[in-house]
């Protein structure tokens, strides 16, 4: 034989060829109408999202051959939905995307079941999930299909506080797939998608109103009122986010190195003036590992920031009160948000790092008409239920119940420092004179008179409730200069010992 000749290959076995033939089939390269139809309408299709989630050639998929129970429906790839496992920088995750393209990317006895399957494999290897929503729910032409009832759901709900949750959105997610994203720990969204806990057509069949998926459920709308936790600009920036997201998680292959900026301008960040307010983001931006900050929620619950970053490379959960809204006084949202927070480093067991300058909880008519009674104390049963390390940094004001909640000394935390402009008390300063020298007060003859004995009172108690005070005190461990903080907080976290290894979850995670 010439040494140009190349020999044929050989011929498959029929099964083997019919089983490849098949699988062959349910990839984008052989469904080319229905992928255009899908890039048509600005997205990703199912695979093109799995394999760029994943680390090339780590992707081991379940299901491929999958196809509807009730077999008259016709050809469905992997019966809508695509799932597996493999490696995203350097560590093992669970994914699944539903496949708009199939069905509209419905849920059916059969993909039901992919999922139970997966997920079972997913708890007994401690694997994140990562859920890549879009669809509208069950598959109206098999809900009568005697398969039982799916445990999807449920086993989802298990698995929160085990393992890291997450589900993307992109375009219209209802009914089950918006059941998926309430039980995640985090959802990220693209701006043109749209989330329900029902669809239009149900809507429209149970209430008379004919809405388009945008009128029903709009990110924006979701994002205000903190279904959502990120959004961002397209699916690329999705996969990023999430990616990010499970880093502080799990030790990736490749962290990203530790770099510090300047922390000179800390010293002045925070106004003496406690009327004068700031933006408690950007100290948040300074103390931590530069670009790796990662705020959750930043528009619900504006009174409070949560976000995930990093120290010296060491991941941390913050909560920072923000004098810019509502002077950073504590909110119903604000306290939904801090729970949360709370109850999702712990399960993962994140450090706890607290930025505390507020007033307490908000007062008035308005915030008891939002049970504030309730939400607040929701802070308080989750602190009562962490056992991850606490850092206090008191930035300013330190007072009331909201203070108790931001890392006080009744949590023992493991550093509890203040800044120069620290000040504490159970109230604030001006409310509790207003109180203990309301006789004084009332007998002065004239209103300059009286404001004169009120601001007389007021700077007597400060400066008897300052930080400095109370460090003389030993009532904090200690005054630190603002520019040394990032330092302070990187050598107590190298001295902490590492989490205990843990057989079972700690506990689930509030979905609210």
């Amino acid at each position: 034989m010439s040494d140009d000749v190349v020999p044929d290959e050989p011929e498959l076995p029929p099964r083997l060829a019919k089983a490849m033939a098949a699988k062959e089939a349910t990839l984008d390269a052989a469904r080319s109408v229905a992928v255009a139809r899908q890039h048509a309408r600005g997205r990703w299709t199912a695979r093109q999202r799995i394999a760029a989630l994943f680390d090339p050639e780590t992707f081991v998929e379940y299901g491929q051959l999958a196809q509807p129970q009730i077999r008259s429906l016709g050809d469905a790839p992997a019966d809508g939905l695509v799932m597996g496992v493999g490696l995203v920088d350097g560590v093992s995750v669970c994914a699944f995307s539903y496949d708009f393209t199939v069905m509209g990317g419905s849920q059916s006895p059969t993909n039901h079941r992919k999922v139970d399957r997966m997920m079972e494999v997913a708890e007994r290897n401690r694997w994140p999930v990562i859920f890549w929503s879009e669809g509208a729910g069950a598959r109206a032409t098999e809900l009568f299909y005697d398969s039982g009832t799916a445990t999807t759901f449920i086993q989802l709900a298990r698995l929160s506080g085990l393992v890291p949750i997450v589900t993307i959105l992109s375009g219209p997610s209802f009914a089950g797939q918006a059941n998926i994203a309430g039980t995640s720990d985090v959802v990220i969204a693209t701006k043109d998608s749209t989330l329900g806990l029902s669809g239009p057509p149900l809507v429209r069949s149970a209430t008379g109103e004919d809405l388009t998926p945008e009128e029903l459920g709009p990110v924006s709308m979701h994002e205000r009122v903190g279904t959502i936790e990120l959004v961002v600009d397209d699916e690329t920036a999705a996969l990023q986010t999430a990616r990010r997201y499970l880093s502080y998680f799990t030790d990736v292959a490749t962290p990203p190195p530790p770099v510090a900026v300047d922390q000179a301008p800390l010293r002045t960040m925070v106004p003496e003036n406690p009327r004068r307010a700031y933006d408690v983001r950007k100290i948040v931006e300074i103390l931590a590992d530069e670009g790796s900050v990662l705020e959750l929620r930043p528009r619900f619950g504006r009174c409070l920031s949560t976000s995930l970053c990093r120290v010296e490379g060491r991941p941390i959960g913050v909560l920072a009160n923000n004098p810019m809204f509502g002077a950073g006084a504590i909110d119903a949202e604000g306290s939904a948000k801090f729970s949360r927070h709370v109850e999702l480093c712990n399960a993962y067991d994140l450090p706890l790092l607290f930025l505390c300058d507020t007033p307490g909880f908000m007062i008035g008519t308005a915030a008891e008409k939002t049970a504030l009674v309730r939400h607040s104390a929701r802070t308080l049963v989750a602190l009562s239920a962490a056992d991850v390390p606490i850092l206090t940094v008191i930035l300013r004001k330190a007072y009331g119940l909201g203070y108790y909640a931001m890392g006080s000394d009744a949590l023992d935390p493991d550093l509890y420092v203040g800044w120069p402009t620290a000040e504490f008390g159970g109230m604030g300063l001006e409310g509790a004179v207003n109180i203990v020298f309301r006789d004084e007060l009332e007998a002065a003859p004239d209103d300059t008179t009286r404001r004169e004995i009120q601001d007389r009172r007021v700077a007597e108690w400060k400066e008897r409730n300052t930080g400095l005070e109370f460090a003389r005190s030993f009532l904090l461990d200690d005054i630190v200069d603002p520019a040394e903080t990032r330092d302070l907080i990187a050598r107590l976290l190298a001295t902490l010992p590492p989490p205990r290894q843990r057989e079972t979850r700690k506990h689930p995670i509030d979905p609210w």
